[in-house]
């Protein structure tokens, strides 16, 4: 097991935020921790990387444990907090091998990590200039740079706009087929474009442990996707097993499907046949939106 956590108890003065958590992470996992804001997600995150210590309970990341080896748990983990901080003064080069020499880490890392989260180009920009999307892969980079097993993200697409949130789901997931991640968010979308299974925590409780096979509708399916242009509903009704089409908002459009075949790649090449720009495309899940608001609300 890469993440191990058994009755995680944790108070803060009278106001318990945790109560006697446990789930298990498996190896090469991506897992959504999905709950509302207040929910006690950054507080777990916070006991498991060492920066809090519970009242009681047991977590292992490794096999080490977080209260008693704290030094081999931190090797163990990269972690990129909600509030990602960063040198604004610094240029993305300079705050990468202050961190290598934190981490007494190989600074020939650095030319890798860089690669790997697509910051060739900016690797002589200061922090401060550049955009939200940017930052955050510069986070990536900061977390993956000592070579980790496990991976967790507090909130990593808050604030992005469509281009860069679908630039930094794709790149959690190439990460994830090497590493383990726990990722937490309040958006169900998220948990579907990136997560195998979600963990949902509602007031310090986890109240679900499902893998998303398990939430789908066999028969039917519903995909988001969001154009460059309004586009009218009947055009999309085109669409092999297109069952309905709903203009949800401005170019954004639900399209429910009659079959379990992932349609996703359909709706992207009749697009591009088409000659429109896809913004955004999801498989919405309607079963974990509603499963999300009965646990939560």
């Amino acid at each position: 097991m890469s993440i191990t956590v058994k009755n995680i108890t944790k108070s803060f003065g009278k106001q318990k935020v945790l109560h006697n958590i446990s789930f298990k992470l498996n190896k090469g996992e991506i897992v959504g921790f999905l709950g509302p804001k207040g929910a006690g997600k950054s507080t777990m995150m916070k006991i498991l990387t060492t920066y809090y210590q519970a009242d009681e309970g047991a977590a292992y990341v490794n096999s080490f444990d977080v209260a008693t080896e704290k030094k081999n748990v931190q090797k163990s983990i990269g972690y990129l907090p909600e509030h990602n901080p960063l040198y604004l003064e610094m240029n993305v080069k300079e705050i990468l091998a202050t961190i290598a020499e934190v981490h007494k880490t190989d600074k020939s890392r650095i030319a890798k990590v860089v690669e790997q989260t697509g910051l060739t180009t900016e690797v002589h920009e200061k922090i401060g200039q550049l955009s939200k999307g940017y930052r955050q892969r510069v986070g990536l980079a900061a977390a993956l740079l000592h070579d980790p097993d496990v991976l967790i993200l507090d909130e990593p697409t808050t604030g992005l706009d469509p281009n860069q949130l679908l630039e930094i789901r794709k790149l959690i997931r190439e990460i994830g087929k090497e590493k383990t991640i726990l990722l937490s968010t309040q958006i169900t979308k998220e948990v579907e474009a990136l997560c195998d299974r979600v963990l949902i925590i509602s007031k310090g409780i986890l109240v679900a442990d499902k893998k998303l096979s398990d939430l789908c509708n066999e028969d039917k399916q519903i995909i988001e996707v969001e154009f460059d242009y309004r586009v009218e509903e009947a055009f999309l009704n085109r669409l092999p097993h297109a069952q309905h089409v709903k203009n949800t908002a401005g170019f954004l459009y639900e399209i429910t499907f009659d079959t379990s075949k992932d349609m996703r790649p359909a709706v992207f090449d009749f697009a591009h046949d088409n000659k429109l720009k896809t913004l955004q495309l999801s498989r919405k899940n309607k079963n974990l939106e509603r499963l999300f608001s009965e646990l939560t609300s």
